[in-house]
């Protein structure tokens, strides 16, 4: 079971979305004010993901899809990457750049697999 670890930053707090294996496979798609808020952009991604349709925004004459969904792009650096957009087409995550377009499709199936069920890990506290 794949895990949400939160962190606390600077301006806010972040999350990622970690596999069983430990990898990140998904960040979320900002900094949020309060721990409350990055808990409930966690929840989006759990209920989201494995509804979420898939647009594949790299094929010429791609069709659009409804939210959620996870759309496929290519970065400037021509890399593959994947977003998570919930239902009101805000991005609450965003993967690394994957060489391989299959890569970033096994990024999204591990997103679906792994965020249903995987428990939130708050930020232990600085001493």
């Amino acid at each position: 079971m794949g895990k949400f670890v939160i962190k606390a930053t600077k301006t806010g707090f972040t999350f990622a979305l970690k596999a069983v294996n430990g990898e990140i496979v998904a960040v979320g798609g900002e900094v949020y004010n309060t721990l409350d808020a990055c808990k409930n952009g966690c929840e989006s991604v759990r209920t989201n993901a494995p509804i979420a349709n898939l647009e594949d925004q790299t094929i010429e004459g791609f069709e659009a899809q409804t939210h959620p969904k996870f759309e496929i792009y290519k970065d400037k650096a021509g890399q593959f990457r994947f977003r998570l957009k919930a239902r009101n087409g805000q991005i609450i995550a965003a993967s690394e750049g994957y060489v391989k377009k299959d890569s970033c499709k096994n990024g999204i199936d591990s997103v679906r697999r792994n965020a249903p069920d995987a428990p939130v890990l708050e930020p232990v506290p600085e001493e």
